[in-house]
């Protein structure tokens, strides 16, 4: 299963932490997207379905601890073709928990992934995910996101734990 260290944060200045963002990733090659996430009902980590504009899915699940800071993610990921109806039999199976809906701005910064989210009824964040390799310890990944937060400005304080679908939740807005 591959592994990644996620680091995931409020954002205190979206355009500050952009420029930072466009500096280490280089100029113009942030890609962007809108992005929705349905999460269903698991009895371990999370599975969600994600949708793009393109009418394209795809399945993930993942585990990783509720804990703010960088911390190890496992993940599997499959793409799909019919979104609908693999929602549908997964709601129809599982039941779905809520709908994240986010606007993302992806920069790449040698093994990292940096997202800018502006994320539907909760504001802005940043997502850092340290790919790594076989060879690498999760103590590598978590140096190599240290490193990066404080290249973007990104405190302790802002740290979060768990996901956006959390957030949400403890908002009452489940979305749909």
């Amino acid at each position: 299963m591959p592994r990644n260290v996620e680091v995931k944060a409020r954002l205190r200045a979206l355009e500050a932490t952009r420029a930072a963002a466009e500096r280490l990733g280089g100029p113009g090659r942030a890609r962007g997207t809108l992005q929705a996430d349905t999460f269903f009902r698991v009895p371990r980590g999370r599975l969600k379905l994600r949708r793009g504009p393109d009418g394209r899915g795809e399945l993930i699940f993942y585990e990783r601890p509720d804990a703010a800071g960088p911390k190890l993610s496992r993940f599997t990921i499959t793409p799909t073709d019919d979104p609908d109806g693999l929602e549908a039999v997964l709601a129809q199976a599982l039941g779905v928990l809520g709908v994240v809906r986010k606007e993302r701005l992806l920069y790449l910064v040698g093994q990292t992934r940096v997202h800018l989210d502006s994320v539907e009824g909760l504001g802005d964040f940043l997502e850092l995910e340290v790919v790594l390799t076989e060879e690498q310890t999760v103590k590598d990944g978590e140096r190599v996101a240290r490193k990066l937060m404080k290249e973007l400005g990104i405190r302790e304080e802002d740290l979060i734990s768990g996901a956006y679908l959390d957030l949400l939740l403890a908002k009452g807005e489940l979305g749909s």
